[in-house]
């Protein structure tokens, strides 16, 4: 459907606000975010501002969003460059993640920085729903690879309650908060636990060595972030094909 002469124009407000949101976050930090300041440098009035966003908080959830279902489909189109092919999938979508968070820090550190003094998250769960987006394209390269991996992993117990120890523990559905847990059965409802955890575990190294990057504590200690992180790729590439 065509849209009006209005609504394109109001569209296009829109942008141009997200647009400037992030510059002003990226120069003075997501606390220093101002409507007022916002409406100030598009030369509109505080009120006219308020048209499109009653809060700050709300410009900053349609920001986080934003940021979630852009990074969801970029991972997601990278990790189709790679149809049967988990480990390839891996690949594509670590490269894609790095690439987008040494590219857009400020939209990395939106999402993934320190929470923003003051800021309610909205009980509606669009935020939380567009972060279950972009983590799910880990649970989909899982579960690709789940029967090839699950027939190559040492057989796993269930440890009673304050047990600990060596060797492999599995997971259930409950060790999980109901949200994601939901999500990742809804999605795919034979898949265990343990798929879930490992998806988690993936997330959580190769967003390691990208935090270090982006907010630069690595640099002090290589020259090549890119070569490092490369290198943990190929480990969790071995992991995923049950040789890690």
């Amino acid at each position: 459907m065509q849209l009006s002469r209005r609504e394109r124009l109001r569209a296009q407000t829109v942008r141009d606000i997200k647009e400037i949101a992030l510059r002003h976050m990226a120069a003075g930090g997501a606390a220093a975010l101002s409507l007022r300041a916002i409406a100030r440098e598009m030369g509109m009035t505080a009120g006219a501002l308020y048209s499109y966003y009653d809060t700050r908080d709300d410009l900053i959830t349609a920001l986080i969003v934003d940021v979630y279902e852009n990074l969801a489909r970029s991972l997601e189109a990278a990790r189709r460059t790679h149809p049967d092919d988990p480990v390839g999938q891996l690949v594509a979508v670590g490269v894609t993640y790095r690439e987008w968070a040494v590219a857009n820090p400020p939209e990395f550190q939106l999402v993934y920085g320190d929470p923003i003094p003051g800021y309610q998250v909205p009980e509606d769960g669009a935020e939380l729903a567009a972060e279950h987006r972009a983590c799910g394209v880990l649970i989909r390269i899982v579960a690709a690879a789940w029967p090839q991996l699950a027939a190559a992993r040492p057989a796993s117990t269930r440890p009673a309650p304050g047990e600990t120890g060596p060797g492999p523990r599995s997971y259930a559905w409950s060790d999980f908060r109901p949200d994601f847990a939901a999500m990742a059965r809804e999605s795919f409802p034979d898949l265990p636990a343990d798929a879930g955890a490992l998806s988690l575990r993936l997330w959580g190294r190769l967003h390691g060595l990208v935090a270090l990057e982006v907010y630069g504590h690595l640099r002090p200690q290589v020259n090549d972030p890119a070569r490092l992180y490369r290198d943990e790729l190929h480990d969790l590439c071995a992991l995923l094909a049950g040789a890690g």
